[in-house]
């Protein structure tokens, strides 16, 4: 594996960590004792399938730059 390969594989793995925090439930779902465990796990559920379409974007425009213009 080049040098190159693995620092786009660090970036990659880089931006789709920062984008899975960033999409977390704030801190109001996770503290607010209202919420019930199965509501949580549904919201953190849909978050989930909402982040899967940006990281591939993400992934995607890492390896080919060109697509961003």
């Amino acid at each position: 594996m080049t040098i190159e390969r693995k620092k786009k594989a660090k970036l990659i793995i880089l931006l789709g960590v920062i984008w899975f925090v960033i999409s977390l439930p704030l801190p109001w779902i996770i503290n607010n004792p209202e919420v019930s465990q199965s509501s949580f796990n549904t919201i953190l559920g849909i978050i989930g399938i909402m982040s899967i379409p940006f990281i591939i974007l993400g992934i995607v425009w890492t390896l080919k730059p060109e697509l961003t213009t």
